[in-house]
């Protein structure tokens, strides 16, 4: 099992390279990125669109009409539907997710942008996200962008992860610290 996850990710890592590095050739990468990004919404949006790219039984000439017409649908550029037909000829489209992933990952790491995952007890405000963002840009050197989402189960305060960096300053790590020092005394 674990052999055939690393290949997979192998796969996914080398279709992602090959997509940036042909983007970047033709100049095309703005456009590419943007299709990727509709696309990966569509996959995680639509239950009809991700059985379509993880149905093993679907017939080549089929995906390759299906992709054809949602190609045209959401004005995909030449190298984008490109690849999508490449993916199927070579079966590997159910691997769209994760090329997609790692495309854009790549994409970030040569802009030299750095992705956080952002947990807050609360929504945040447009503008508080804005100022976290700009403060921790800054603090960094770099460009920053966030995974956000909220878990009320922290009660209150933050959870940051830029790379291997943790940051918690959430009510409920708190409690488990004093709760880990009541056990110990």
């Amino acid at each position: 099992m674990s052999s055939n996850k690393s290949f997979s990710s192998e796969t996914a890592n080398r279709y992602a390279l090959a997509l940036y590095e042909l983007a970047n050739e033709k100049s095309g990468l703005e456009a590419i990125v943007k299709d990727v990004n509709e696309l990966l919404a569509a996959y995680k949006t639509s239950e009809d669109f991700k059985n379509f790219v993880n149905n093993p039984t679907l017939s080549q000439s089929s995906q390759l009409e299906v992709l054809k017409k949602i190609s045209i649908e959401m004005n995909l550029s030449k190298i984008t539907k490109s690849f999508l037909s490449i993916l199927v000829i070579k079966k590997r489209i159910f691997f769209l997710n994760k090329i997609f992933s790692n495309f854009l990952s790549l994409v970030s790491k040569k802009k030299g942008e750095l992705t956080a995952s952002l947990i807050s007890s609360k929504n945040l405000t447009n503008e508080e996200l804005k100022n976290l963002n700009t403060e921790l840009s800054q603090a960094m050197n770099t460009t920053v962008t966030f995974n956000y989402k909220v878990d009320e189960a922290l009660i209150g305060g933050l959870k940051m992860q830029i790379g291997s960096l943790m940051i918690d300053t959430s009510i409920k790590n708190k409690l488990k610290k004093y709760e880990q020092i009541m056990l110990e005394a």
